[in-house]
């Protein structure tokens, strides 16, 4: 093997692995500088769930009545047999709450990402007299930019998806352009 083979190969080990620990430094550092909600803190574990038979009582312990089609019957050890009408979703209000903060802290990190990823791509542009840097860290920027948009996109509106792909477009483009053209 040539040496400009074996050092185009090292220069592109390089510039993969630049691209890799920036992003997982990204994402640890956000994980430590900013906790994700937790389960438990919105929807304590009980140790023993009640069965609840009416909708009025599931209600006032924060659940969600779900009528069935046929009353079912019930039987426990120390009861006689029941008629249920429907189902209590018990951790219904929590769940929710839990949920809305997930959406808030994806959210967040989603613009904090983002934010990491244009520093990165304008530090890339700066640095272009190194050129494995300068690939690097625009790759590293392009790969932020699509790990923040997947952590995202559960939690977007369509139209808020749009635009993300119609930036992540048009900063490709200009990424092609900037990198690539015979100027």
């Amino acid at each position: 093997m040539d040496s400009n083979k074996k050092s185009g190969i090292l220069k592109w080990a390089l510039i993969l692995s630049i691209v890799i620990v920036i992003n997982l430094f990204f994402n640890v550092a956000l994980s430590y500088i900013y906790n994700s909600p937790d389960y438990s803190d919105f929807c304590p574990v009980e140790r023993i769930n009640k069965v609840i038979q009416n909708e009025q009582e599931c209600l006032n312990k924060g659940g969600s009545w779900s009528e069935y089609t046929k009353p079912r019957e019930l039987s426990a050890p120390d009861q006689d047999l029941e008629k249920i009408s429907g189902f209590c979703d018990q951790e219904f209000e929590c769940r929710m709450a839990y949920q809305s903060a997930i959406e808030n802290y994806d959210r967040n990190v989603f613009i904090s990402l983002i934010a990491l990823g244009v520093i990165t791509f304008v530090v890339s542009l700066i640095l272009k007299s190194n050129i494995v840097v300068s690939t690097a860290l625009s790759l590293a920027a392009v790969l932020n930019f699509v790990i923040a948009s997947i952590r995202y996109w559960s939690s977007a509106h369509e139209l808020i998806k749009l635009i993300i792909l119609a930036i992540a477009l048009v900063a490709l483009i200009y990424i092609a352009y900037k990198k690539f053209s015979d100027q």
